[in-house]
């Protein structure tokens, strides 16, 4: 017999070899019958997944492809294989929210994903399961549109928060973590508050507590973005944070910058859609009408405009700054930086 020549069952030296030479995938989690479709039969899966064996089982029908813990991602993965029927061509059926999803999207708040005790996950409303392992089912009406993070399906930063902090009841935890979002770029206060008050966590009295330090983290970040856009737009210096008034009368209104020589103003428009603040805003919405008939353009981006599209914002600030030249010359402004 030639010594170099080995007899074994290719079942059990290669479980995965399937008929037409594909090895293993490309990650170690995979479902009983995603295992059965790659030629493993039952009786390796059971003595594959025995105690003691090579692989182990980490949620019904789930099964890890090596000894030891699993990473974070391979405990995601398996959350959402376990709630999920595979990928159909409008999406995943599954998607992983709350704090897992938040440490997905490396929140600095949040523990890393391997140290997340439950992992969250929304499926439809029609769908018949039951919460296994650390895997928290939420039956939803309607799936929200995901977000792949490392390619993992995950919930938006403001559903995801929204999620989070329905199962908090600490006011502390809240503030870091709604202005962590805003400070970090995830997204901007008016699409937490969406979320929020969707999910009817406005007056819950952790969340209500923290709101105040969310829109200071909006309008500061805001303002710091409009810094970006002046600089890097190479658009000329405006004078920063301006009081306006005709000489003589009382003060019109703040705005956030102002260009005296194209009477040129820049409100930023925070609005959050929230009650009081769109009473705010209505207190101040004169302005603009007030301005604009002293013959002054008034722009006003979006915190999220100025998130997403600072290169279009500088545009429209340009367009704006050129334009006055074929204007009627505007009343004279008494500007008081403040």
């Amino acid at each position: 017999m030639n010594a170099n020549r080995r007899t074994s069952d290719p079942q059990t030296s290669n479980p995965l070899r399937t008929p037409d030479g594909l090895g293993a995938p490309a990650h170690g989690v995979l479902t009983e019958r995603q295992l059965r479709a790659l030629g493993v039969t039952p009786a390796v899966l059971a003595e594959r997944s025995r105690a003691g064996g090579p692989w182990r089982q980490l949620l019904p029908h789930v099964y890890l492809l090596r000894p030891g813990a699993p990473s974070a991602e391979e405990r995601v993965r398996a959350a959402l294989l376990y709630a999920g029927r595979g990928r159909g061509a409008a999406g995943p059926d599954a998607v992983v929210t709350g704090p897992a999803a938040l440490a997905l999207h490396r929140f600095e708040t949040m523990p890393a994903p391997a140290a997340t005790r439950v992992i969250d996950v929304l499926v439809p409303y029609q769908r018949r399961l039951r919460d296994a392992g650390d895997v928290r089912i939420h039956r939803v009406r309607e799936l929200p549109r995901p977000q792949e993070v490392g390619g993992l399906p995950c919930a938006s930063v403001p559903r995801a928060l929204a999620d989070t902090l329905g199962g908090l009841d600490d006011a502390e935890t809240a503030r870091r973590l709604l202005t962590e979002a805003v400070r970090r770029g995830h997204c901007d206060p008016a699409a937490v508050l969406r979320e929020l008050s969707g999910a009817g966590l406005l007056e819950r009295p952790h969340v209500a507590a923290a709101l105040p330090a969310l829109r200071e983290a909006g309008r500061k970040t805001a303002e710091q973005r409009l810094y970006t856009m002046v600089r890097h737009g190479r658009l000329p210096d405006p004078v920063w944070n301006a009081e306006l008034r005709l000489p003589g009368a009382p003060p019109l209104g703040a705005v956030d910058a102002y260009w005296p020589e194209h009477a040129v103003a820049l409100v930023i428009d925070d609005r959050t859609g929230t009650a009081d603040d769109e009473a705010r805003w209505a207190r101040g919405a004169s302005l603009r009408e007030r301005l604009e008939a002293l013959g002054v353009t008034v722009v006003g981006p979006t915190p999220a405009g100025l998130r997403d599209a600072l290169d279009d914002q500088a545009t429209i600030v340009r367009t704006a700054l050129v334009a006055s030249a074929d204007r009627t010359p505007a009343a004279y402004m008494v500007v008081t930086p403040r």
